[in-house]
């Protein structure tokens, strides 16, 4: 029997149901590295998954990185449900809501590859992975399947995915995605960070680390000081405020339609939100949730399309 394993292959993060990790991937070529965390051999050669963030690349198959992260993402996975190494599985996987319809056949064929079983070790414990299958659905709208309570509520709603490289905007009426009002804002979480750096750097001339501006921004403790802290925090109500304004030149009225906010930028942005923005938030879920959605919708309705964006093929 196959287990299913949804994935998120994010610009920022890989998430799974139990584990998260930077979607950085460093490569040693036939020369061991010095560390075993995230060390991942394959194809006589190594990587070491988790370093750092990928860069931004439009179309995730044009090299075999998030195909290597994937199989990071499968063995953790495993790990943490305490599985056998040599399993079959069947991946849930997830794309932006804009691409979904032109990029769904060729991200199937990327991760569902014909040399099966695949076999590698990661962290030092060998694999034998036989991938049944892959089925891929939209971003966000898969998420809202495990959330039923959040589509009754309300005849109409906003979804903003907010991803690491983009915003993914749609509406949605009485439970049905209406695909003719996706949109998609290139003002993910890493435009937020990387302007938050840049705005620190030019005030103090201190260079922050990636982690210490998300722990700020997440209100988490972080040793700098109260000036590095005040400036941070600004520029996390400012890209608020920015993101807020562009969703509203996209079509939507933010003051009319509550909005469902989602993906690993959810929390930052629910922090940030002030009493004179007049938004409704009708609720909202952090990365995990997607996951989820994709594992539960994308196999426990099988042959079954998603209303209003899908054929029913997977």
């Amino acid at each position: 029997m196959s287990i299913i394993i949804g994935i998120d292959h994010g610009y920022y993060a890989i998430k799974t149901a139990h584990c998260s990790f930077p979607a950085g991937l460093t490569s040693y070529g036939e020369h061991e590295p010095y560390t075993r965390q995230g060390l991942l051999e394959f194809g006589g050669c190594f990587f070491v998954c988790g370093s750092g963030r990928q860069p931004i690349q439009r179309d995730k198959t044009m090299n075999d990185n998030y195909y290597l992260l994937t199989l990071a993402a499968v063995a953790k996975e495993i790990q943490q449900r305490s599985l056998p190494p040599e399993c079959s599985v069947r991946i849930a996987a997830g794309l932006p809501l804009t691409s979904f319809g032109r990029d769904k056949p060729k991200f199937r064929d990327y991760l569902l590859r014909s040399n099966q079983p695949v076999n590698f070790k990661f962290e030092g414990v060998e694999y034998s992975i036989t991938i049944e299958e892959v089925a891929v659905f939209p971003q966000g709208y898969a998420a809202l399947m495990t959330e039923t309570g959040l589509l009754q509520d309300e005849p109409s709603m906003l979804l903003m995915d907010l991803g690491g490289w983009t915003v993914d905007l749609m509406r949605i009426d009485n439970a049905i995605p209406a695909a003719d009002t996706a949109h998609s804002l290139e003002l993910g979480m890493i435009r937020c960070v990387d302007d938050i750096r840049e705005q620190v750097r030019r005030e103090t001339g201190l260079s922050l680390t990636d982690a210490q501006i998300e722990n700020m921004l997440a209100g988490h403790p972080c040793t700098v000081s109260d000036t590095v802290r005040d400036i941070v925090n600004k520029q996390g109500r400012k890209y608020t405020e920015h993101l807020l304004s562009a969703t509203m030149e996209a079509g939507f009225d933010l003051h009319a339609i509550p909005a469902v906010l989602l993906g690993g930028g959810a929390s930052v942005v629910s922090r940030h939100l002030s009493p004179k923005d007049a938004l409704s938030v009708h609720g909202s879920a952090v990365s995990g949730i997607p996951i989820s959605g994709f594992s539960v919708y994308g196999f426990a309705v099988p042959g079954k399309g998603v209303p209003g964006l899908d054929d029913g093929s997977h």
